[in-house]
């Protein structure tokens, strides 16, 4: 394993991002867009509930790419995403429901920050 860089910011060592990406054609941007909105209204508060998040992002580019960025304290803690059933269920079934295709999700751990 390489060595670890004192972060700036107070994060736990063990501290990994999470990065899940879809792609889907721009011209499908408007219900792609929608339907991100409409699946953050059941999968903030199921989200919200796991232990160990520090932070998440999403977004839906007009290009034809999504992506959700997310900080939690374990890998472990991580891992709950992919089983979590208004994430791996009900928001995938969504999202491919308007064309939506996702690519295989990674973490990473963090080996240094910088906050402004």
């Amino acid at each position: 394993m390489t060595e670890r860089v004192t972060l700036a910011e107070s994060l736990p060592a063990t501290s990994v991002v999470r990065i899940s990406r879809a792609t889907f054609d721009p011209v499908r941007f408007p219900e792609v867009d929608a339907a991100s909105k409409k699946t953050s209204q059941y999968m903030i508060p199921a989200v919200r509930r796991l232990p160990g998040l520090l932070q998440f992002y999403s977004g839906v580019s007009p290009k034809g790419s999504m992506v959700q960025v997310s900080v939690w304290d374990t890998d472990e803690h991580a891992a709950q995403l992919n089983t979590l059933k208004e994430m791996a269920i009900d928001g995938r079934r969504d999202m491919e429901a308007v064309g939506v295709t996702f690519t295989p999700i990674f973490h990473y751990p963090i080996d240094w920050a910088w906050m402004v």
